[in-house]
C-alpha cells in the first residue's frame, strides 16, 4: 500500500541525504483563552505589557480580545520551538493579575456571544480591517464558535533539500514548480490521512452546555452542565467546531490538486458575492459589519485542517503571495490544545507530526476526485464524533476499512522515516513516539479523549471542573518556573517595539477606510 514511501526512504538513506531531511523547520502557534478565576471569558483588554496585538509577531490575539495567540519562530529542532513557547507563556502568565489561561480547546461559562469581546487593533486602517473581519465572522457563524482554541504546527523542508530530492526523483521541471507540486501533494495526503491526528491527539470529547446556547443537538448528557459523545475524539473538528459546515449555503470547497487550482478556487470565493451574506449588509447604521458580502471576506475565513502558506510582504493578499513566490511552509491546524501538557502540546506530538508530514510528502499523492473529497469529509467527521468506536469503519477508495487497521498500516509505514529522524540519538525519540501511538491504536482508552472522560467520571467532575482544575495546575506550573533574563528582556523589548510600531502606523496620513479596502482587494 505504501511502497512509494519505502522506496523513497531507502533512496534517501542510500544517497546520504538523512541530514537534509532532519533539518526541516518547525514552528508553533498556540491559542489560549484568558479567563477569570470563575472560568468566564475575560472582559478586560489585551494586557498592555504584552505589547500591541497588531504588530507584536510573537504575542497577539486571534478572534477575541481574550483569545491570546502565541507564535514561535521556525526552528530546526522542535525542542527549541517548545522552549520558546514555554517562555512566551511564562511571560504572559506573569503579566496577568488574577486571570489564568484556559487549558482546553473548548471554552466554558459562555454567557452568550454578545459577551465575547471581539479583538481590537487600534485606529489604523489595517487595525480596523482586522476588527471588521472578526465582526463579520461573528455575524456569519456566531461568536461562540470563534473562541475555540487550537494549536497549529508549521513545517517546511530545508530549502537545500529540494534540488537534491528533485534530482533523486529525476524530475526536469523548474525547481519552484517541483517544490510547489511536492508541497501540494503533501497537503493532499494530509487531507487523506489527517483523521489520524484527531484520533491520536483529539482532546475535546465533551463540551459545556453553555457553548451550545440552548440549540438542539444530538449529544449525550454527561451531567447537568456537560454534553459529550461516548466515542468522540475532537468535537472541535466536528459539527460543533469551527468548520466550513455552511459550505453548502455559500458554495466553497478549495481545490488542492495544484497550487494554481488552490489559489484560483480561493480567489473566486473572495471575489464572488453570496446572497446569504448580502442579507447582513456591509455598512449598517454607519458601521462596517463585515468587509464585504463575498463567500469569503478574505482567504483566512476558509477553514481547513491544513493550509499551504507563504510569508506575506506587507498587506499582501495570501493568494497573491502563493502565486508570486510559491509554497513556503505547511500549516497543520487540526491539533486540539493538549489539556495534559502545560504548553498545550508535547515533544512527542511534534515528533510524530514531523514524521507524519514527511510520510505525506514521500507517499504518492494523486489528485483528489469529487468522490474522494466526500470520503475525506466523512472520515474526518466520523473520527471526530466516533473515533474510538470499535465498530467504526472509514472509507478508502470506495471500500470500507476498520480505523484500527488503516491507522496501524499508516504508522507502520512511518517507521523508516522515524529511523532517519532519530539519526544517531541513542534515545530514539521518534521511534519511541511511534510505538506509543501504535499502542493507542490497539488501546483506544489510552487516547487523550478517552483519558479525559475517564478522569471526569472517576473524579465526579463535569467538563468545566476538569478544565478549570487543569488550568489552575498549569498556571501554578508557570508560576513556579523562571525564564532567562535575556528571554524576558526579549519579550519586553518586543512589546515596546510593537507599541511604537502601532503608534507610528496610526500617526501616518490615512485614506478613508472605504478606499483602503478598495485598494487592498484590487491587488
Amino acid at each position: 500500500m505504501y511502497k512509494s514511501t519505502e522506496k523513497r526512504v531507502a533512496r534517501i538513506i542510500g544517497e546520504g541525504l538523512s541530514d537534509l531531511v532532519r533539518s526541516g523547520a518547525k514552528g508553533l502557534e498556540k491559542e489560549s483563552l484568558r479567563v477569570t478565576p470563575a472560568g468566564g471569558i475575560s472582559q478586560t483588554g489585551h494586557p498592555g505589557a504584552l505589547g500591541s496585538a497588531l504588530t507584536n509577531p510573537y504575542i497577539t490575539t486571534d478572534y477575541s480580545e481574550a483569545l491570546i495567540e502565541l507564535i514561535t519562530p521556525p526552528f530546526s529542532e522542535s525542542g527549541r520551538a517548545l522552549d520558546f513557547l514555554r517562555d512566551a507563556q511564562k511571560f504572559v502568565c506573569s503579566q496577568l493579575d488574577e486571570e489564568i489561561l484556559w487549558a482546553t480547546s473548548m471554552p466554558c461559562v459562555l454567557a452568550g456571544g454578545e459577551n465575547i469581546p471581539i479583538a481590537r487593533y487600534g485606529s489604523s486602517n489595517q487595525g480596523i480591517m482586522k476588527t471588521v473581519y472578526r465582526r463579520g465572522l461573528g455575524h456569519r457563524y456566531g461568536r461562540t464558535m470563534q473562541v475555540i482554541a487550537g494549536v497549529h504546527f508549521n513545517y517546511s523542508l530545508n530549502p537545500s533539500f529540494w534540488p537534491v530530492y528533485q534530482a533523486l526523483e529525476s524530475d526536469r521541471r523548474q525547481l519552484r514548480d517541483f517544490t510547489d507540486s511536492s508541497y501540494m501533494g503533501l497537503t493532499r495526503n494530509l487531507l487523506r490521512y489527517g483523521w489520524l491526528v484527531p484520533y491520536l491527539f483529539g482532546a475535546s470529547p465533551a463540551i459545556c452546555k453553555s457553548f451550545l446556547g440552548g440549540k438542539a443537538n444530538n449529544l449525550s448528557e454527561f451531567d447537568a452542565n456537560t454534553a459529550y459523545e461516548p466515542y468522540a475524539t475532537s468535537l472541535r473538528l466536528g459539527d460543533f467546531g469551527y468548520t466550513n459546515s455552511m459550505e453548502k449555503g455559500v458554495g466553497i470547497k478549495a481545490n488542492y490538486n495544484s497550487l494554481k487550482e488552490y489559489t484560483s478556487s480561493l480567489a473566486r470565493a473572495i471575489e464572488t458575492s453570496s446572497p446569504l451574506w448580502e442579507k447582513i449588509g456591509v455598512v449598517v447604521n454607519g458601521r462596517y459589519e463585515q468587509l464585504n458580502t463575498n463567500i469569503l471576506q478574505i482567504e483566512n475565513e476558509y477553514y481547513s485542517t491544513v493550509r499551504p502558506k507563504q510569508v506575506l510582504q506587507g498587506l499582501e493578499k495570501p493568494v497573491l503571495a502563493l502565486a508570486r513566490r510559491g509554497v513556503r511552509y505547511i500549516e497543520l491546524r487540526s491539533l486540539d490544545v493538549n489539556a495534559y501538557d502545560p504548553l498545550g502540546v508535547s515533544a512527542g506530538q511534534l515528533n510524530f507530526l514531523e514524521a507524519f508530514l514527511l510520510f505525506c510528502l514521500f507517499q504518492d499523492s494523486p489528485p483528489i476526485s469529487v468522490q474522494e473529497q466526500r470520503e475525506i469529509d466523512q472520515n474526518q467527521g466520523g473520527v471526530a464524533h466516533r473515533g474510538r468506536d470499535p465498530s467504526l469503519y472509514l472509507l478508502r477508495q470506495g471500500r470500507e476499512i476498520k480505523l484500527r487497521q488503516w491507522a496501524g498500516d499508516l504508522c507502520n509505514a512511518m517507521s523508516g522515516i522515524c529511523e532517519i529522524l532519530d539519526g544517531h540519538d541513542p534515545e530514539k525519540p521518534y521511534s519511541r513516539t511511534l510505538r506509543l501511538q501504535l499502542e493507542k491504536i490497539g488501546h483506544p482508552d489510552r487516547t487523550p479523549s478517552a483519558r479525559m472522560l475517564a478522569e471526569m467520571r472517576n473524579n465526579g467532575e463535569g467538563f468545566f471542573q476538569f478544565a478549570q482544575r487543569l488550568s489552575l495546575q498549569h498556571h501554578n506550573y508557570f508560576s513556579g518556573i523562571s525564564i532567562s533574563a535575556e528571554r524576558e528582556a526579549f519579550f519586553r523589548k518586543q512589546a515596546e517595539i510593537s507599541l511604537s510600531g502601532q503608534a507610528e502606523l496610526e500617526s501616518r496620513p490615512q485614506v478613508s477606510f472605504e478606499q483602503f479596502l478598495r485598494d487592498y482587494f484590487a491587488q
